[in-house]
């Protein structure tokens, strides 16, 4: 499913947080938000799943307006993985993760035998089969947020947006996690931290400042030393994988400026 962003500005208590942002993600790809804190990127996708409204703008998923779909259907076609999350109720991990299927359901809610399936199919795909029958708040960062993913998986979405997901997450999970998401078919928009995980894993980078974005295209494209050190304030390496010759960046601070002569 296409996803376009057309024209987006929003504003939070009357001020302009995003502007004029123009935004595609192509079916089945992985696009990825990038940009320092307070760029803007977790309220352009609050709007991209429905958490704002925008002030000018709309979002469209294969050109039918998002915000003018009805909540079942599109609980359908996008599910989202916000930042702050996690409920604290006293859930089983498979009561959790069967809220995704709600969308799936019939008014009176009945769980059929492919509900059931689909759930344990996604705790499986996280690795967190094991944690089913335990209590979500007594779960380690880790492990709800990898709980939290196989919620969204089981809502079988066309597009999945995702925000900081490999929060909490140690090295091997942030790779299994963003390979699987990949991995799962539905078009991704997420917003990254790790912009070397961002290089390695989008395919498509937009990168956000001050509520605006500011390039695009393909990560080896966008991510250039001359960027990274206007947006980000860093001295970037871009450096070739020795095994898949893919570049990789490594950071560094940039030199203090030199004072003047005297």
């Amino acid at each position: 499913m296409r996803v376009d962003i057309e024209d987006l500005s929003i504003e939070v208590a009357g001020a302009r947080l995003v502007s004029d942002v123009a935004l595609r993600a192509g079916s089945g790809q992985f696009v990825g938000l990038v940009g320092p804190n307070g760029s803007g990127k977790s309220t352009l996708l609050r709007c991209a799943y429905r958490a704002l409204r925008p002030a000018r703008g709309t979002v469209r998923l294969d050109g039918d307006d998002f915000h003018a779909l009805g909540a079942r259907e599109g609980a359908r076609r996008l599910a989202a993985l916000p930042q702050e999350s996690a409920s604290e109720f006293d859930f089983t991990v498979a009561e959790v993760v069967a809220m995704g299927r709600l969308p799936h359901q019939s008014s009176a809610g009945r769980v059929t035998a492919r509900d059931t399936e689909v759930c344990a199919a996604a705790l499986e795909r996280v690795g967190a089969g094991h944690l089913a029958g335990r209590s979500f708040p007594t779960l380690s960062g880790g492990e709800k947020q990898r709980v939290l993913i196989a919620r969204a998986l089981a809502q079988e979405p066309e597009v999945l947006v995702l925000d900081e997901p490999t929060n909490h997450l140690d090295i091997a999970q942030q790779l299994e996690v963003l390979a699987l998401v990949r991995d799962a078919g539905p078009t991704v928009l997420a917003a990254l931290h790790d912009l070397d995980l961002a290089a390695a894993h989008c395919d498509v980078l937009y990168v956000i400042r001050g509520g605006r974005i500011v390039a695009s295209g393909p990560p080896d494209e966008v991510l250039t030393a001359g960027l990274l050190a206007d947006v980000f304030g860093v001295r970037a390496h871009r450096v070739p994988h020795p095994e898949t010759g893919a570049i990789r960046l490594i950071f560094d601070r940039l030199p203090a400026p030199r004072p003047p002569a005297p």
